[in-house]
């Protein structure tokens, strides 16, 4: 018997997911991505100097940076500067979408400077972080298209699209892009980050309980590929004309 999933989603059914442009007056790039109950806020800015060991390289950088506001979760989350440092799922999070991001420009044609992502939860769900990537790959996109508009660099430097989603092995059924209370019981649950021609990014997967075969394993990779197709086909819809510049770009 299949799992009851909220408002009777299917096991392979997205939850209803929006993107929302130009969400902030005065980043170059800025979306609100909803996704079920899970909302964050990503904006691009884009920044004309790069890091220490990029100086005189003629390439870019991305980076980002993750929060979760303290009234997104269900208790109170203590904001991380009153702690005095990020912690480490912080960390490992802004570090998952800088790489995803990264993995599909072409950092030479973006010249000398860096673009950081920032990524505000302001509601929890599940699946803040693979939210975080599909949403700040739109605001990339905006903030790099105002480059070319400005004539500030030749093309958009994009390579391929890009969008994160999760799967998860639940009560023994798979089950894609887990809310919180499914992954709370999630006997495996896995984040995974693709392009849009099916390449693979980033795999994180964790068996909490017990171990995973190589077929569930593919089972959910292949899941996790169908849900990552509709994300991408969400982006182009929201992206509209600018999407036709995403993939001009050759190293």
């Amino acid at each position: 018997m299949s799992l009851t999933r909220v408002k009777g989603r299917s096991p392979r059914e997205l939850r209803p997911v929006t993107i929302e442009r130009h969400y902030l007056k005065y980043a170059e790039g800025s979306v609100l991505v909803t996704i079920g109950d899970t909302r964050v806020i990503c904006s691009a800015t884009v920044e004309e100097k790069v890091p220490p060991f990029l100086r005189n390289s003629g390439k870019g950088w991305i980076t980002a940076e993750y929060a979760l506001l303290p009234r997104s979760t269900q208790e109170r989350t203590v904001r991380e500067a009153t702690r005095g440092r990020p912690s480490g799922r912080t960390q490992e999070i802004q570090r998952l979408i800088g790489r995803s991001l990264r993995s599909v420009v072409d950092t030479a044609v973006l010249g000398e400077r860096t673009i950081w992502l920032d990524c505000d939860v302001i509601q929890a769900d599940g699946g803040t972080r693979t939210a975080a990537v599909t949403g700040s790959f739109v605001a990339l996109v905006d903030a790099l298209a105002g480059l070319v508009t400005a004539g500030i660099i030749p093309r958009l430097p994009l390579r391929d699209f890009l969008a994160a989603v999760s799967v998860g092995l639940v009560k023994g059924e798979l089950l894609l892009d887990l809310d919180f209370e499914e992954d709370s019981h999630a006997g495996v649950d896995m984040n995974v980050v693709m392009t849009g021609s099916g390449q693979l990014v980033e795999v994180q997967g964790t068996a909490e309980k017990h171990p995973f075969s190589r077929e569930e394993m593919a089972a959910m990779l292949g899941l996790a590929w169908e849900g990552i197709e509709r994300l991408i086909a969400i982006q182009k819809q929201v992206l509209g004309p600018v999407a036709d510049m995403v993939g001009t770009s050759h190293e």
